[in-house]
């Protein structure tokens, strides 16, 4: 119970940390993501001439050019532009209908809707030196799209890889028995280190779970040898408890039948009644000891 607690009270402190860290850092994440919404002013004399220069082809070329000026962006989607290799004023588009310069713009579309991906197994060695294979689930989405484009190549292989080095490096610290029994911990701990470690490239990691334990077939063994072992000293306690309980009732019985004769007398004509019952061709029938003791001494 101590040991819980005081698990418990460190993840709290870590938490309490990680707020803090995100709340110092939430203003330079904010700076940064304005930088590159607001960047399109700095493009220059020259950028200008060619952006007006595609404006006038554009015009010129009306109607055929609207349909290459006109895109559209899905609900769950959002359109970063990109005018002379700058982010356009404003960051993300969409959803609907926006408008592009077919010669200095270009754009990629960012789904936003939540990406689930398993993480294959992966061979780990626990702190008691025990090799296991453990799989998982991640449920990660994009939270700002600006950064998910601007700020690292591939989010989603980034995410992909960080979430398999991340459960080595959990479980690595764990025993075997915590790893069977603490799985919503493990998981609540690998969730806020790539949330942390993704919260520069605009990724919210929202769940992470455990999927499935799998320990070699000699441990296997081991472990069932051991759990039978356990269950059969137990049965035999339990047996052992049963017979001592049975002898003291035996007991009491025969404390009573002794106060009254005429009881065990009874008590045998109950175990004939319930002999022949049964329909059995032999019927024992017990006789007293002091009826033989009387043909004996004649």
């Amino acid at each position: 119970m101590d040991s819980d607690n005081e698990r418990v009270a460190m993840r709290k402190k870590n938490e309490e940390a990680r707020r803090r860290e995100r709340q110092a850092g939430s203003s330079t994440h904010d700076y940064d993501v304005e930088a590159l919404e607001n960047s399109d002013s700095d493009i220059g004399l020259c950028g200008w001439l060619l952006v007006a220069l595609s404006i006038l082809l554009m015009l010129v070329t009306l109607p055929i050019s609207i349909w290459m000026c006109i895109k559209i962006v899905k609900e769950y989607e959002r359109a970063i532009i990109f005018r002379l290799g700058r982010i356009l004023r404003g960051g993300a588009k969409g959803p609907g209908l926006f408008f592009i310069l077919p010669c200095t713009d270009s754009f990629i579309n960012v789904d936003m809707r939540t990406i689930t991906f398993d993480i294959p197994p992966q061979e780990v060695l626990t702190k008691d030196s025990v090799t296991v294979s453990v799989d998982g689930v991640v449920y990660y989405r994009v939270q700002n799209a600006t950064l998910a484009v601007a700020n690292i190549t591939n989010a989603d292989a980034a995410t992909r890889l960080l979430a398999q080095t991340t459960l080595r490096n959990v479980l690595g610290t764990k025993n075997l028995s915590e790893i069977l029994s603490d799985r919503e911990e493990i998981a609540h701990s690998m969730q806020s280190t790539l949330d942390d470690a993704t919260d520069d490239w605009g990724i919210k990691v929202e769940r992470v779970e455990i999927k499935d334990v799998k320990l070699p077939i000699q441990l296997q063994r081991a472990m069932a040898a051991e759990a039978e072992a356990t269950r059969e000293a137990r049965a035999k306690v339990i047996a052992a408890e049963g017979e001592m309980n049975a002898s003291r009732a035996l007991k009491e019985a025969s404390l009573v039948i002794s106060e009254s004769p005429s009881a065990l007398q009874l008590r045998y004509l109950q175990t004939l009644n319930t002999i022949a019952a049964e329909k059995n061709s032999t019927i024992i029938f017990p006789l007293p000891m002091e009826m033989m003791q009387g043909f004996m001494k004649n």
